[in-house]
């Protein structure tokens, strides 16, 4: 199936929440657990044997593992393989942005057939020109996985780039949604670009009216996110969006019962 026949499937299975495994410090810390590879893997296993099975996507942001180097990428290989074997769809969260052989060499390890980090998406940057993720887009076409791309993050610091004025007078992050859209133009049930919007942004401002793809909605719960927010930004149905909620589930670790509890709590609410 075509990732976005598969995001459709799991999302009519389990609702459309998608939930992090951040292991930052102050979590670890928070959970009892050591700031080392060891409190690493069993934070995030923890939170596998969680989520797995349980929501439609989960999103190991991949940093927190990477900190920690080559022994803490394996732990995210780990990661990956659980959650696939569990039949949950992976994002990874790396925000992987580059032009010719080096961003062809990302599509590879996160979208390759064959690569450990390769989940089902990978999130990317189009801030060096959305033609610079080609090797990306191709290679997820290629192996029925997909990206979600960069529109409007919630970062303050964001506004100076994704809402400044394109020469054709959209704005930044307008051009990159209708590259996206013009790339799942016709694709059924939904294509395999997405893009990610914060749910703290305010207003948009954009017009996501003809978007066939999903939209990851980062911030909703801890951050200050609410359903009348997401309601707000993409309308009444809320069709193809991806609240995300990570601090506000994982706070309730390392008890697995709890942290499946508060998984329960914020679906019901969406």
């Amino acid at each position: 199936m075509t990732f976005g026949e598969r995001l459709t499937k799991a999302v009519a299975a389990h609702g459309p929440l998608c939930v992090g495994i951040d292991p930052h410090p102050a979590l670890l810390d928070s959970w009892g657990l050591s700031r080392s590879v060891e409190g690493l893997e069993r934070f995030a296993l923890t939170s596998v044997e969680a989520f797995g099975g349980r929501v439609a996507v989960v999103k190991p942001q991949a940093a927190f593992f990477e900190a920690h180097g080559s022994r803490g990428v394996a732990v995210l290989e780990r990661v990956i393989a659980d959650l696939r074997d569990s039949g949950t769809l992976v994002l990874v969260d790396a925000k992987r942005g580059d032009i010719g052989s080096t961003m062809a060499a990302y599509a590879q390890a996160y979208l390759g057939d064959g690569s450990p980090l390769a989940g089902d998406a990978v999130t990317v940057s189009p801030f060096l020109g959305f033609g610079s993720l080609q090797p990306a887009l191709d290679t997820a076409r290629a192996t029925g996985r997909g990206v979600f791309v960069l529109a409007l993050t919630s970062n303050p610091e964001g506004e100076q780039v994704q809402r400044a004025t394109a020469p054709d007078g959209r704005t930044v992050a307008q051009t990159i949604i209708d590259f996206a859209a013009a790339r799942n133009s016709g694709i059924s049930p939904c294509g395999d670009v997405g893009l990610v919007v914060g749910a703290t942004i305010g207003e948009t401002d954009v017009d996501l009216s003809g978007f066939n793809g999903p939209v990851l909605a980062p911030g909703f719960g801890a951050q200050g996110g609410s359903v009348a927010d997401l309601k707000r930004l993409f309308g009444a149905d809320m069709r193809g969006v991806l609240p995300t909620s990570s601090r506000d589930v994982l706070k309730h670790g390392p008890d697995v019962s709890a942290l499946v509890s508060a998984v329960r709590r914020v679906q019901q609410s969406l």
